[in-house]
This record gives C-alpha cells, sequence and structure tokens, in this order.
C-alpha cells in the first residue's frame, strides 16, 4: 500500500487531539421496542456483550483505539434506584483490561419498562441513573470519561414521536418528545457532572439537507432541513431556554452521516452526483459555525461492498472541513460490527467485523477491503497530524 503523497497538500487549521485515535469504532447498542412490543438488545444479538474484550482487541489491532459502547438502563435499573452494574462492569473492565477509551451511551433508545418516557419521573430517573452510572465509572479509576447521555434525540423525536416507527409509538408529537428527552439530557449532565467534573458529555444527531422538489415546497424543505438542529439548539439554550440548556451543556457535537441524509421534499435520496448534493464538509463547516463547539463524525458506514468507497469519501471530505479549520476529533465507523436489522433480523453487512463465528470462539470474519481502506486512511490522518499539512490522497496499491 502506498503512503499519502504530500504532494499538493494544504495548511492545516486545525490538527486533532480530543481522542486516543482519530478513527473510532462504534458497537450498536439499540434497546428499544419494535412496533410489535419487542425489545431490541444489539449487544445481545452480536454477542459483543460476551466478547467485548476480544472485540476491543481486535479494534486495537485494527487502529483504533477510541469506541463508542452503551449501558442497557433497563437490565441496569431492576427497581426503582436500584442497579445492578453486572451487564455493564465486565465491559468497562475489559475495556481498561485492553486500554481502549469509551464514550459511553447512556440511553440509546430503550428504558425501564415500569418508566412513563412523558413523565417527570423519567427525567428523575434517568439523571439519577446517569449519576450512578458516572460514580462507578468513576470510582473504578482510569482517565476523564467520555457520555453520549442520550443518543440521536433528533432521531428518536421523529421517530419515536412524530411517525411512531417504535416506542412511544407516537405520532405528531415529535417536537413534545424532543423537549422532553432534551429535558432529561439536561438533567442527566448535570448529574454527571456533579459525580465526576472531569467528564467529557457529547450529543450526535444526524445532519442532513433536504432540497425543494418543486418552488413551491421551498419552504418546507428548509423548515426541515433547519430541524436538524433543533435538539442541539435545546441543549445549548438557543431553544426552549426554560428547559435549561447552556452552551457549556455539551462539550462536543457528533454528527451522523449515511448516503441517505439527503433528500428532496418528496422523499426521494438525492445521490452524490447529482448538483443538488451538498458535499459532507459543507454540512460540517455549517454545524460548527453554529455552534462553535468541536465536532467529529458519530456514526458513518455503508452496507455491503459500498463499504470501503464510502469511508473513502467522508475522509476525503473531513480532511477538506480540517483544512478550513473546522474542529474535526474522528471519525466512527457505524456499526464496527455486522448486526441483525432491526424489523426482521437479516443480516446487516455493514462492518469492519462480521458475526461471531459460534463454532470458533467467537472469530469474527474481517471485512479486507473496509480494513484495507481504514489502514489507508489512518496513514493518511497520521501525516496530516505530523506535520500539520493536509495530504492529498494517493490511490491504493
Amino acid at each position: 500500500m502506498d503512503s499519502p503523497s504530500m504532494a499538493g497538500s494544504t495548511p492545516l487549521l486545525h490538527t486533532p487531539r480530543v481522542f486516543d485515535s482519530f478513527f473510532l469504532g462504534g458497537f450498536e447498542c439499540s434497546t428499544h421496542r419494535r412496533k410489535d412490543g419487542r425489545r431490541l438488545d444489539l449487544l445481545a444479538a452480536t454477542r459483543h456483550d460476551q466478547l467485548a474484550a476480544e472485540d476491543y482487541q481486535a479494534m486495537r489491532e485494527h487502529g483504533i483505539r477510541t469506541l463508542r459502547d452503551g449501558l442497557r438502563w433497563h437490565l441496569i435499573e431492576t427497581a426503582p434506584g436500584r442497579y445492578d452494574w453486572s451487564s455493564f462492569l465486565p465491559m468497562l473492565h475489559a475495556a481498561r483490561a485492553q486500554g481502549v477509551q469509551v464514550i459511553w451511551d447512556l440511553l440509546h433508545y430503550g428504558w425501564p419498562d415500569d418508566l412513563d418516557i412523558w413523565s417527570g419521573a423519567f427525567v428523575e430517573r434517568f439523571a439519577a441513573f446517569a449519576g450512578a452510572a458516572a460514580r462507578l465509572v468513576r470510582d473504578e479509576g482510569g482517565a476523564a470519561p467520555f457520555y453520549c447521555p442520550v443518543n440521536e434525540i433528533s432521531y428518536w423525536a421523529w421517530a419515536g414521536g412524530e411517525t411512531g416507527m417504535f416506542w412511544p409509538l407516537a405520532k405528531k408529537r415529535g417536537d413534545e418528545l424532543k423537549q422532553q428527552l432534551a429535558r432529561t439530557a439536561i438533567a442527566a449532565v448535570a448529574a454527571i457532572r456533579v459525580a465526576d467534573p472531569r467528564a467529557r458529555i457529547v450529543f450526535a444527531d444526524p445532519v442532513i439537507n433536504v432540497v425543494a422538489q418543486t418552488p413551491a415546497s421551498a419552504e418546507d424543505a428548509e423548515r426541515m432541513r433547519l430541524a436538524q438542529y433543533a435538539a442541539w439548539d435545546m441543549l445549548t439554550g438557543r431553544q426552549a431556554p426554560e428547559l435549561g440548556g447552556t452552551a457549556d451543556t455539551l462539550d462536543l457535537i457528533g454528527v451522523n452521516y449515511y448516503s441517505d441524509n439527503q433528500w428532496l421534499t418528496n422523499g426521494t435520496t438525492i445521490a452524490r452526483a447529482d448538483r443538488a448534493y451538498r458535499p459532507f464538509s459543507e454540512l460540517l463547516r455549517e454545524t460548527y459555525a453554529r455552534y462553535g463547539k468541536p465536532l467529529f463524525v458519530a456514526e458513518t458506514g455503508a452496507e455491503g461492498e459500498a463499504r470501503s468507497e464510502w469511508l473513502a469519501y467522508i475522509a476525503g471530505e473531513v480532511v477538506r472541513a480540517l483544512g478550513d479549520g473546522v474542529p474535526l476529533e474522528g471519525i466512527c465507523l457505524y456499526p464496527v460490527l455486522d448486526y441483525p436489522g432491526w424489523i426482521n433480523d437479516r443480516h446487516c453487512e455493514t462492518g469492519l467485523l462480521g458475526f461471531a463465528d459460534e463454532n470458533n470462539n467467537g472469530q469474527r470474519e474481517v471485512h479486507r477491503e473496509l480494513a484495507r481502506q481504514l489502514a489507508f486512511q489512518q496513514s493518511r490522518i497520521d501525516a496530516l497530524r505530523t506535520t500539520g499539512h493536509s495530504p492529498m490522497p494517493a490511490p491504493l496499491a
């Protein structure tokens, strides 16, 4: 494999420093209930809960030392205020043993069955849980922790509050759910910081682009596009300040981005070759200009044979944004393991690593093309960090 060429390089205006590795791996940890009432548990479905130590070691072997992973609130809080940490401690201990840095998701769509998500008790109970988790991590020792208290507030409000795709199965209550989740998140951040003032806080949501199909739909397109910022606006106090948000509520903004994050008002996805498609680097610049906070790509990936080429596109756009001075701190491959689909359990081939082999000590097959692309992009970013310049990519051998 060729090393990145420095020919035609441009001065870099921001050098990433926050995470232990620029490329992260994210473990799918959703625990929500589907329309049919079945609760998902993707950590169990991928056997990551059993194989955390092996999975973390595999990440290190691929140069990934920073990860996204999650706690399962519904398993831990067995009764109000009573916590059983047995599902989490092995993962926490494995992370320390393998020397990996973890951003811990505390609420990834799922909550204990005895709670009403619309209630004040939901806010109070989750804040208490978040504080208890932060105290546990603090007492176990180690470097300053990272937390994502509530994952994808805007997406959850749309899927669970506007369209009824999954619990709480509400329709036309998206704004209400978004405020409730923001209120919950703000209370959780306060509890975490009391428990461990060292904690760094991340909130992740999709960045999107919506384009009017006709002149008559221009206003609707812009309204939908700007809705991507509502949760971050609430958290930072720009919107609904009565919720208690301030600029200090979060330390980093996580942007989630996939190939279907741009569409026309009729719902048709905009292809990258289309003139209406906005380069990802533009979305990153716009998000940074709005909040002035460091960013990282908290989720990105593709399925099947598109994985390698998609990572090349994302990395190229991130390097462009870094060259413009956008403080981008990393790119998270998500999900980094293949997983069974939410709706129908189909094999979603999205990962750097595949399903665990039942007959071979849980070993996972490596997707070679993605691994090759990852190694190339890692060497590119290493050159960037070392020289302070943004290298132009050389072709893969």
